[in-house]
C-alpha cells in the first residue's frame, strides 16, 4: 500500500537532534528524501550519511532559521537537487523559561526570532515553490505552552500560540493552491530542549514536569500521520502529551 510519505522531498530545520533528528528518520525509513537544516553540520552530515548508507536520499545545508536567505537557501537546494518540496516542517525552537520581572530581554528576543520568526521564514521559503506546484504540505510545530499559559513561560508560550494563529490564517489562505497545514503541539518530549534554559531554578523545575517526558519518535509518528494521509485529507491540529503530563 502507498503510505503517501515514498517519494516525497521534505525539508526539516532543527535536523540535528531531537524531534527534528527523529522525524528525518522515520520518514526516510518510509521512503521519503529528506533535506536537513540545522547549524550544527558536523551532526547534520553525519545523519545524512546514515541514512545513506541506509538506502535513503537525503541532503543537509547549514542553517541558522533566524537568517531568511538561509532558511530560502535550504529550500531551493531541496528543489534545485530534487525537483521539487513536498513538505516544510517548521520544527526549529528554543525555551528559555524565566519570569517576566527577570527582565531576560536577549532570551525574549531570541524566543521571537527563532520560534515565530523562524517558521515565518520557512513558510516564505516553501510557499512559493508550493504554489507553483499546486500541492505541498507545510507542518510548523508549536506546544502545550501554546494551548496553556504558565508562570514562567509568558514569551515562550506568545510565541507557540503566535505559531497556532500563524497555522490557521495559512491553511485558510492556502486553499486555491491544494496546500496542506499542520500545526503539531507536543507535550513533554525527551530532547535537549530544556536545556536551553537558561536560569538554574527556572531549568530545575522544568527538568521536574520533563521527568515524564515520552521518546521523540512519539513526535515524528505524528508528523507521519498527518503527511501520510490521502491528499483530500488535511490534519490541522495534533495535540499531544505523555499521558502521565497533568499540564
Amino acid at each position: 500500500m502507498h503510505n503517501n510519505i515514498t517519494g516525497k522531498v521534505v525539508v526539516i530545520t532543527g535536523a540535528s537532534s531531537g524531534l527534528g533528528e527523529a522525524t528525518a528518520r522515520l520518514l526516510s525509513a518510509q521512503g521519503a528524501t529528506v533535506v536537513l537544516g540545522a547549524r550544527r553540520v558536523d551532526r547534520l552530515q553525519t545523519l545524512v550519511a546514515e541514512l545513506i548508507a541506509g538506502g535513503g536520499k537525503a541532503l543537509a545545508l547549514a542553517t541558522d532559521v533566524t537568517q531568511a536567505a538561509q532558511v530560502k537557501a535550504l529550500v531551493d537546494a531541496a528543489v534545485q537537487t530534487f525537483g521539487r518540496v513536498d513538505v516544510m516542517v517548521n520544527n526549529a525552537g528554543l525555551m528559555p523559561h524565566s519570569p517576566l520581572e527577570r527582565l531576560k530581554i536577549s532570551d525574549w528576543d531570541q524566543m521571537i526570532d527563532v520560534n515565530l520568526k523562524g517558521v515565518l521564514y520557512g513558510i516564505a521559503a516553501a510557499l512559493p515553490h508550493m504554489q507553483t506546484q499546486k500541492a505541498g504540505h507545510i507542518i510548523n510545530v508549536s506546544s502545550v505552552a501554546g494551548h496553556k499559559v504558565r508562570p514562567g513561560s509568558a514569551v515562550y508560550a506568545a510565541t507557540k500560540h503566535a505559531v497556532l494563529a500563524l497555522s490557521e490564517g495559512l491553511r485558510q489562505e492556502v486553499k486555491p493552491y491544494n496546500i496542506r497545514t499542520t500545526v503539531v503541539s507536543p507535550g513533554a518530549i525527551d530532547t535537549e530542549l530544556v536545556n536551553s534554559v537558561t536560569e538554574p531554578d527556572i531549568a530545575a523545575n522544568v527538568r521536574k514536569v520533563y521527568e515524564v517526558a515520552i521518546p521523540v519518535a512519539s513526535f515524528a509518528r505524528m508528523v507521519a500521520f498527518a503527511i501520510s494521509q490521502p491528499d483530500d485529507v488535511d490534519i490541522n491540529e495534533i495535540l499531544f502529551r505523555p499521558t502521565r503530563q497533568e499540564l
